[in-house]
């Protein structure tokens, strides 16, 4: 059985179309918001969903990402409370799902247990923004017995000999990082991108998707022009900061998800 996440860049690629890929963390402003999110970015068009597990030592976020992270974990998100509400969401969508998560989380849970539940539980890839492939054996043993994607990251300083071992142990897609340092929005698309995907590209034809930075629809669409899927973190969860205690919560997230959307897929 195919996973969710290779069925949709399958079906993409048949259509010539890019994947929108929005992130939110878990459990901001709560979970049951989570949970409408997830929902809500799909009507969007989001064609997979990143879902942050909240961490107290978030070293690859920005701003705005450690603030939610510390908004999820003020409202007593864990990891396991994700799982539940992961089978919640599985009630109502089958989008793809991938979490993104730090190793020391996964490490306490216990790394097969950790596999062994999140695909329970309904979730199909997990991206690890500190774990290098070098160390991620157990991790990587642990997916493949369960068909869940592991998704690393390939950095704008990563060597061509890294590039290849990445594009090898990947599965789902390749996170393309599209600048040097922590998340959060940016005002223009990094010179270092071309020449990062350029690597990747000579070493692989599976998905590679950009994140770090995007913020607008019109670096959506740039973006989009070069890779498979576009990843957008911090300009989510800002729209989410500003408007998580009021009504119009769901409405707006939705507005700017769906620009975001058609920006992307305006690009074939």
């Amino acid at each position: 059985m195919m996973n969710r996440i290779d069925r949709k860049f399958s079906d993409l690629r048949a259509e010539s179309r890019k994947a929108f890929i929005p992130f939110v963390t878990a459990g901001d402003p709560s979970l049951e918001a989570t949970i409408s999110l997830v929902l809500k970015l799909e009507s969007a068009g989001a064609d997979i969903v990143e879902l942050g597990v909240p961490f107290s030592d978030p070293i690859a976020d920005g701003p705005s990402i450690q603030r939610s992270s510390l908004r999820a974990l003020k409202s007593g998100t864990s990891l396991r409370s994700i799982m539940r509400a992961m089978e919640e969401i599985r009630t109502h969508t089958q989008v793809p799902i991938a979490l993104m998560t730090y190793y020391n989380i996964i490490f306490k849970y216990g790394v097969a247990q950790f596999v062994r539940d999140a695909v329970t539980s309904g979730v199909d890839g997990v991206i690890v923004a500190d774990l290098p492939p070098e160390e991620a054996s157990e991790l990587i043993s642990a997916a493949r017995e369960n068909d869940f994607a592991t998704i690393f990251l390939v950095a704008p300083t990563s060597t061509p000999e890294r590039v290849k071992l990445i594009s090898e142990v990947s599965r789902g897609f390749i996170y393309c990082v599209s600048l040097t340092g922590v998340t959060g929005a940016r005002n223009q698309i990094s010179d270092m991108l071309i020449p990062t995907l350029k690597r990747i590209k000579e070493c692989t034809d599976k998905p590679v998707a950009v994140g770090f930075g995007v913020s607008t629809p019109e670096q959506a669409r740039e973006v989009a022009s070069m890779a498979d899927g576009v990843i957008v973190g911090s300009a989510v969860v800002n729209v989410i900061e500003a408007y998580s205690d009021k009504p119009e919560l769901l409405s707006a997230v939705e507005e700017f998800a769906s620009s975001l959307a058609e920006a992307i897929k305006s690009i074939r």
